[in-house]
């Protein structure tokens, strides 16, 4: 879709959003399941990136506790934990830029995916910048899904991140998915970015040929000592907004309510449902803010009567729609050149 198109769509009266957003859920996710999903901090503190958001980067002082890379088998037992409890995908994140092939600490995550993917649970890893050799080798060790977010628009991009570029993320998507590799990639409400901003980041994204496989929506939650410390509280009926317009744009994806949910009610998380949110992070700690306890989730679902998805081994890279035209450079103007498109596939 485009910035025109997704404008129209968000500026409708709220139900007459909800509705057009529960038409295409029950077209495209008919069962009306939801994905429960498991995250765990491999790797924490120490970034070097400054990602204003992020109380993770070793340029702001946050009360964070750093930890080197975790030992495997220490991951496992979570990676165990979380299938006990019913997750079907496991996502492992590791603060630092990016990872090289041949290093001891991507050979140690290789191992550590191979492992985890032995218990048939979906793998997915957001390790920062990869190359194409990298992301390779992240399949054949058996990661399913790559989470590298766009966190906003390009335009909004330099006031919340200088360390790295809006075109460093889209290459890092285009490697990914030449590999084979689903695609998780969303976005961060709450960075003092405008509509338009956020209107623009879906604009992108739906606009990847392939599109991403998933598309978490996270509200910020506010980390002492970073930048973005005393951001406002993310309206409400903003997030149902934009879970509802995620939807009707990538409507094949699964589109995940993610950080912020201990700031909503049942009812708000309701509303996320119904306007086309079909996964969640479940469980106790999302990287380092809080996230509702499983137990709480599950009363929550079981009221709505909502039941849970089942693990799918076998996703990859969606085949490229020739149908479609090619993909938006982040100044918004398409090219034919396949160097100025970021994402797989797209001229």
């Amino acid at each position: 879709m485009n910035l025109a198109e997704l404008q129209e769509l968000h500026s409708l009266p709220f139900f007459d959003l909800l509705k057009r957003a529960r038409e295409v859920h029950e077209k495209f996710w008919p069962e009306g399941k939801i994905q429960l999903c498991t995250l765990l901090s491999i790797k924490t503190g120490g970034c070097s990136e400054d990602c204003a958001y992020c109380a993770q980067s070793a340029r702001y002082k946050t009360e964070l506790e750093s930890h080197v890379l975790l030992e495997r088998e220490e991951v496992m037992q979570h990676a165990r934990a979380a299938k006990d409890s019913g997750s079907t995908r496991f996502c492992m994140g590791a603060a630092w830029k990016g990872v090289r092939g041949g290093t001891p600490k991507f050979e140690q995550v290789l191992d550590i995916v191979r492992d985890v993917s032995t218990l048939g649970m979906e793998v997915c890893v957001t390790l920062g910048e990869l190359g194409p050799a990298e992301a390779e080798q992240l399949r054949m060790a058996g990661v399913t899904a790559y989470n590298h977010n766009l966190d906003t628009s390009p335009e909004h991009y330099p006031n919340i991140v200088t360390s790295h570029t809006y075109e460093d993320r889209l290459r890092t998507i285009r490697n990914v998915q030449d590999a084979g590799i689903s695609v998780c990639c969303g976005g961060i409400l709450g960075l003092s970015e405008t509509i338009t901003d956020r209107l623009r980041l879906l604009e992108v994204i739906s606009n990847f040929n392939p599109q991403p496989e998933s598309v978490p929506i996270n509200s910020l939650m506010p980390m002492p000592g970073t930048p973005l410390a005393e951001n406002p509280q993310v309206d409400p009926f903003d997030l149902v907004r934009m879970i509802a317009c995620a939807r009707i744009s990538v409507p094949g994806a699964k589109v995940r309510l993610s950080a912020g949910r201990t700031r909503l009610s049942d009812e708000v998380q309701a509303l996320c449902f119904y306007a086309g949110a079909n996964s969640i992070f479940y469980g106790e700690k999302l990287l380092t803010a809080d996230n509702p306890e499983a137990e709480k989730d599950l009363a929550l679902l079981a009221k709505l009567g909502l039941k849970t998805l089942q693990p799918d081994r076998s996703i990859e890279a969606p085949a490229i729609d020739s149908s479609m035209p090619a993909c938006p450079a982040p100044d918004g103007h398409h090219s034919n050149e396949t160097k100025s498109c970021s994402p797989a596939g797209c001229c």
